[in-house]
């Protein structure tokens, strides 16, 4: 297992459409065993392959909350078959937001329907947490970040700060 570089906004690739895996082989295998040691590395509970630059529809997430005790989730080819209209309100981060918080709503329950770490067709049926990480990492294979949910004046505040972090880091 290895860690990557995870992509941060503004970045071009973070904003691309994922593509459709068709087959969970040995690569994809590996690439969701880095995924997750990524994810880990930077103390995330999601992440989506397009955010260390490759663009295929998958995700990793763990959102145990026991000290010490992964539960890491993969999810290749994820599509929401059904959303709540009930809305949950929940302050979002993102690794490829770094340091920038907002309250996002979405929908409080969701079925999705993928492929597990073996090819396995899965359903599972999320709330709380879940049903909005899910959302989140799956914004992510369609170019959408939690940013974009909120106006456009904050959303250009944040996108400035972060490309003034990338520039002074840069020079450094």
């Amino acid at each position: 297992m290895a860690v990557k570089t995870i992509l941060t906004e503004p970045n071009q690739l973070l904003r691309q459409v994922s593509k459709p895996v068709n087959k969970v082989g040995k690569e994809e295998q590996q690439l969701m065993d880095d995924m997750l040691e990524t994810m880990y590395s930077a103390t995330g509970i999601g992440l989506a392959a397009i955010q260390i630059g490759i663009p295929k529809r998958i995700i990793v997430m763990d959102i145990s909350k026991e000290e010490g005790k992964k539960e890491p989730r993969y999810f290749v080819n994820p599509v929401i078959k059904n959303k709540d209209p009930l809305k949950a309100t929940y302050e979002e981060g993102c690794l490829s937001v770094p340091d920038q918080f907002a309250e996002i709503d979405r929908p409080s329950k969701c079925e999705v329907e993928y492929l597990d770490y073996h090819g396995n067709k899965k359903l599972v049926k999320a709330d709380g947490l879940l049903a909005t990480c899910i959302q989140h990492e799956m914004d992510h294979l369609e170019g959408i970040l939690f940013i974009d949910y909120l106006s456009k004046l904050k959303r250009s505040m944040i996108i400035k700060k972060l490309s003034k972090l990338k520039l002074n880091t840069a020079v450094l």
